[in-house]
């Protein structure tokens, strides 16, 4: 398998079945005129849906990183760089430099900006902690009225709460939870939508991308919120998955939550696998990505997929899960990997023709013949077998 200049996208997979005689044969594609100019984001684009990825800042100087981040994606949401111990290290004390950084690319690139987030139990600088449930809730308000306020009119969506509950669907035990008590979900939208009365407010959470005890319980507080007109307009479902694990109800959970009346996304899309990577992973990975694109494009709230990340360079999952990565959609050298191609194929892009190159006849060759068959074919490569007869016997020289 190679991995070319992520502009052209070619893969190629050759199977060679040989009598007697070694033959060499060449293989190529013809692809559409328009193959080298589609990006992800035209395609997107054209579907009015949002394909995005988390930046980091600080990554912008490295040219192949920033030439896919400009070309590939119309949304961008900050990886770390507008979470509360980014923003608020020091209690009433505002620093908005890497998140402004974030905000100023998604402007001057013409990309929609989703801002992450407002109030998680991770990444939370130790003052919160300390304070008992009165001054606690009162500082929650203030961090979002501040962070959401300093960001009003540039963030369309904001998490407002991320990762608020268990496997099991119960309450995660967080200081917010713990201190506050089960209202500070609430309380926190409510103080989300007093300082940005346009921006559109999702709550955020992994392993929810089935139906399942946590999406369930999720489910129950969006019906609960809108009964109530608690200001609540998306769900967020994280998807960091494992090859071969997409669920197969994937599409279906998705729906239940868009029929209560709120826009879906998925947010944080990477599919790891056990590293080293080989072509049938990588194959596998293809397919996992393509089902997750396909499910969203299948519901019409479904507001697009951000990927966590554009390189396995950076991606986080080696340093979490043991042994695992490999996750994203270009490897470390910034190449594409089949992921990029079958994304491409889920937004409709444009499909390669495999065309057999001729081979010329040795002068002086005995006769033999070739069989040329495409076994499968994606959009920028396709799977071929060539089988070879030379006879009873083979053909020296």
């Amino acid at each position: 398998m190679t991995h070319p200049n992520h502009a052209v996208h070619r893969t190629y997979r050759t199977a060679l079945a040989i009598g007697a005689a070694a033959l060499v044969v060449g293989i190529g594609t013809t692809l559409p005129s328009s193959a080298a100019t589609t990006t992800l984001k035209s395609l997107a684009d054209a579907k009015g849906k949002d394909v995005g990825f988390a930046l980091d800042p600080s990554r912008l100087s490295e040219s192949a990183y920033k030439n896919i981040a400009d070309t590939e994606f119309n949304l961008v949401v900050p990886e770390n760089a507008m979470k509360w111990d980014a923003t608020e290290a020091t209690q009433n004390t505002f620093t908005f430099s890497a998140g402004d950084q974030v905000a100023s690319y998604a402007a001057s690139t013409g990309k929609e900006l989703y801002g992450h987030n407002l109030v998680w139990h991770s990444q939370l600088p130790g003052w919160v902690s300390n304070l008992d449930a009165t001054s606690l809730l009162a500082a929650m308000k203030n961090h979002i009225t501040n962070v959401a306020g300093h960001f009003k009119g540039k963030t369309a969506s904001w998490d407002v709460v991320n990762e608020a509950f268990n496997d099991d669907g119960s309450r995660r035990q967080s200081v917010f939870q713990t201190k506050i008590g089960s209202t500070y979900i609430e309380e926190a939208f409510k103080a989300a939508r007093a300082a940005d009365s346009s921006a559109k407010l999702c709550i955020n959470d992994y392993s929810t991308d089935g139906v399942n005890s946590k999406s369930t319980a999720i489910y129950n507080l969006v019906k609960d919120f809108k009964s109530r007109g608690i200001p609540i307009d998306c769900v967020g479902f994280q998807a960091h998955l494992i090859i071969n694990q997409v669920p197969s109800d994937m599409q279906a959970n998705l729906q239940r939550f868009a029929d209560l009346g709120v826009d879906v996304r998925i947010t944080e899309l990477d599919i790891r696998m056990a590293t080293p990577s080989d072509a049938t992973k990588l194959a596998q990975q293809a397919a996992d990505y393509e089902k997750v694109f396909t499910a969203c494009l299948n519901v019409a709230r479904c507001q697009g997929v951000t990927i966590w990340g554009i390189t396995d360079k950076y991606s986080w999952v080696p340093n979490t899960f043991s042994g695992q990565g490999a996750a994203l959609v270009w490897d470390e050298n910034y190449s594409a990997k089949p992921a990029y191609a079958a994304i491409t194929a889920a937004l409709g892009g444009p499909t390669p023709t495999p065309t057999p190159t001729p081979t010329p006849t040795p002068t002086g060759a005995k006769s033999c013949t070739a069989t040329f068959s495409v076994a499968n074919s994606w959009p920028g490569g396709f799977q071929a077998g060539v089988t070879v007869t030379a006879g009873s016997a083979g053909i020296a020289s």
